[in-house]
């Protein structure tokens, strides 16, 4: 019989950036030995070629590259409410340096005013940087918005840069925030005098606007005297009008995981603690999973504690498992039966918790059950390891382990950065209604937080235990704690109350979106960045947290700046008699195989009767709207789906998780079995874009966003380029 939904709801299932794209195009050569001159001459000749491709998009970030929060309210001085840089106090620190400046006239007056505040644009860290150098104040639009670029003009201002100097030219303004201080920049003598006249600084126009003037292209922004916004004139990006889904497997699988060697194989994982290692049937050959129940992987059940309320909860293969054949499991242990479950507490006096004084949960006392992360290997296996069909369950090295306080809310999921290669782990807040020990918010604690750790640099047992570290890794320099100091090393984010499933956007790293299971009212999907703080439990979603009884060291609204979800919805939303719901997210879709899909992150529910498409418009702007999409079983799929009583829909059970391959393909991990999302037709679904891709099935989906478009179409311009440059390689190869 299916849990309960009380016991679903407690159970493993709820249960259980830098928003910036590099301004220089990251490219990695490996060089084996170089015998000719001709290769190094065309590789070179090729990465220049490569570097001449623009990928930078405007993405919001703010200029300590953290990203924007969301406001209840509106500023009381700098007019910017919803998403935005500045909190009260920065607010007040740019009023009072406005009311320094002493500007007699108004219309200047007002210029400033909207100048200074551009600290609190979400676009701020690209408006006050130039060539990576700092700037006194924002780029200001010195041209009309180019047709091509993604900034729009909520106003009809040409050339601000001019406006700013004939507004202000005369105008005495103390402690000028215009003095000629960019480096290079041409200018007028140093004045010493504290209030100056811009033609006391410049000698013209056209100087001041060389040094403070900008345009905004497809790739940057400028500030034009209002809130940055971008262009939202493009086509309107209509969401799918359903998910098609074939049945490819009957398992119950919790995590899955593509095999990191880039062929048609990925990794299953069950509760228990067993991972097998299948073979995904090809799209439309109407085959089925291929993975041998009996014939595990690795058998990881002798270290795993199971019940519903417990089990395994993740793994992880390194990024060079083809190689290394390193792989990691995320599990949870019982002390009393296995002498290997020998953590700290989580309650501790390090984060003024007492362990004598939380008392029982379901007849177990604090930190009985504890959270590991353990590495193996198949070195032994097998002539290569990514030819290993199996793993031995001996643990190479213990990664980490911390007691549980309480008996749920332990998310549990591991994964590697695709960027930085450093393993990330999402741990809930470690139960008890309420957050009741104020976990998620205590910076000294690891509970309900995203923590960021390098497996690769070991350090030696004597510098872990000065360290105070709970295992075997070492932490990443640039963490939040280096700018941060209250904040244990190991944090990336904090404030979550229960992570069940993250993901990175395969095309754009830097998107790390996890949802976060609720509490009685509202489930949450987060894009996470460095240092974040995503409110709970002073907030449920957006919502104001009233807990029931009150949290020791209870955190006040004031002394956070809480990042709101981009995404989500009310319990109400999924269970209307009930009110019971618990997420589970999923991913931005990125494979071919549905282009009405193509870009939007899927997500859905644990109790299987919705799933939702998010769309992001513009795309790099954070700004997310949701629907909930309809979903059906193709006709022809492998295996026969069942249809849930009284509903038109397919009977899942519960949705554990989602999973990726390979080839971009996503899969839900559902209680009824393993199913792929499969090309709109086969469900009788229109998709206006499924044939043109269908025709050619290698080229890049058409464009679902303007933002894409956009970028592909600046390839064009270097077509004349590219032919000369393969003609010259040709004469190359034939030195």
């Amino acid at each position: 019989m299916p849990p309960s939904q009380n016991t679903a709801k407690a159970c493993g299932f709820e249960c259980i950036y830098k928003l910036n794209c590099k301004r220089s195009f990251k490219f990695q050569l490996v060089y084996g030995e170089m015998k000719k001159g001709v290769l190094f001459s065309t590789t070179f000749l090729f990465c220049c070629l490569l570097l001449l491709l623009d990928c930078a998009v405007s993405l919001p970030l703010c200029v300590d590259s953290r990203a924007p929060f969301t406001l209840n309210k509106t500023l009381g001085f700098c007019p910017y409410n919803g998403s935005t840089c500045c909190n009260s106090t920065q607010d007040a620190q740019i009023q009072k340096q406005f009311q320094a400046m002493k500007v007699s006239d108004p219309a200047c007056a007002s210029v400033l005013k909207s100048i200074l505040c551009a600290r609190c644009d979400p676009f701020s860290a690209e408006l006050y940087t130039v060539q990576s150098s700092p700037r006194s104040v924002p780029v200001l639009c010195n041209s009309t918005v180019p047709a091509n670029s993604s900034q729009s003009k909520a106003a009809a201002v040409e050339d601000f840069c001019s406006q700013v100097w004939d507004t202000c030219q005369t105008v005495y303004i103390t402690n000028s925030p215009f003095a000629p201080s960019l480096q290079g920049q041409a200018g007028g003598p140093q004045i010493k005098a504290n209030a100056t006249k811009l033609t006391n600084l410049w000698q013209s126009k056209t100087d001041f606007c060389s040094a403070f003037g900008g345009t905004s292209t497809n790739t940057s922004v400028c500030f034009e005297g209002e809130p940055v916004a971008l262009n939202k004139t493009a086509t309107p990006i209509n969401p799918p009008l359903g998910l098609c889904l074939e049945k490819i497997g009957n398992g119950s699988y919790l995590s899955m995981a593509a095999h990191p060697d880039g062929s048609n194989r990925a990794f299953f994982s069950n509760q228990m603690g067993k991972v097998w290692l299948a073979t995904l049937p090809d799209k439309e050959s109407g085959g089925t999973l291929k993975l041998d129940e009996s014939s595990p992987f690795v058998d990881l059940t002798d270290q795993v504690y199971f019940n519903t309320l417990f089990g395994m909860m993740g793994m992880a293969f390194h990024p060079n498992f083809a190689q290394n054949g390193r792989f990691f499991a995320s599990f949870n242990c019982d002390k009393s039966k296995w002498s290997g479950c020998n953590g700290r507490c989580a309650c501790n006096s390090d984060v003024n918790c007492d362990p004598s004084k939380i008392g029982t949960d379901h007849g177990s006392p604090p930190c009985q059950y504890q959270t590991v992360i353990a590495e193996y290997t198949t070195n032994g296996t097998g002539s290569q390891p990514s030819s290993a069909e199996s793993a031995k369950p001996t643990e190479v090295r213990r990664i980490f382990t911390m007691g549980l306080p309480y008996t749920s809310h332990h998310g549990g999921q591991i994964l590697f950065g695709p960027e930085d290669g450093y393993l990330y782990f999402m741990m809930g807040d470690g139960g008890g209604s309420g957050d009741p020990n104020n976990f998620s918010q205590n910076k000294k604690s690891l509970l309900g937080k995203i923590m960021r750790i390098d497996v690769d640099n070991i350090p030696s047992a004597a510098e872990i235990s000065k360290l105070g570290l709970w295992g075997n890794y070492s932490i990443p320099k640039d963490n939040p704690f280096s700018e941060d100091k209250d904040l244990q090393p190991e944090i990336w984010a904090l404030g979550l109350r229960n992570p069940w499933r993250c993901s990175f956007d395969s095309e754009r790293p830097s998107y790390f979106v996890c949802a976060d299971v609720g509490q009685d009212l509202y489930e949450e999907v987060d894009l996470i960045t460095k240092g974040g703080n995503y409110g709970w439990s002073v907030y449920e979603g957006p919502y104001l947290f009233n807990p029931t009884q009150s949290a020791e060291g209870n955190t006040s609204v004031k002394s956070i700046n809480p990042i709101f979800p981009i995404l989500g919805y009310n319990h109400s939303v999924v269970n209307k008699n009930e009110g019971s719901a618990s997420i589970t997210g999923g991913y931005i879709y990125r494979s071919t195989t549905d282009p009405c899909t193509y870009g939007r992150y899927l997500y859905g529910d644990l109790y299987a009767g919705a799933i939702w498409a998010a769309t992001e418009d513009p795309e790099n702007s954070g700004n997310f709207s949701t629907n909930k999409t309809p979903f059906k079983c193709a006709h022809d799929s492998a295996l026969k789906c069942d249809s849930a009583p009284g509903s038109s829909l397919p009977a899942l059970g519960y949705i554990f998780s989602f999973g990726e391959d390979n080839n971009k393909d996503v899969y839900i991990l559902a209680s009824a079995g393993v199913y792929r999302v499969v090309r709109p037709s086969r469900c009788s679904y229109a998709c206006s874009l499924e044939k043109t891709t269908a025709t050619n099935p290698t080229s890049q989906p058409p464009g679902p966003s303007p933002s894409l478009a956009i970028r592909w179409s600046n390839v064009s311009g270097y077509l004349m380029l590219l032919q000369f440059s393969s003609i010259l390689m040709i004469l190359l190869t034939l030195l």
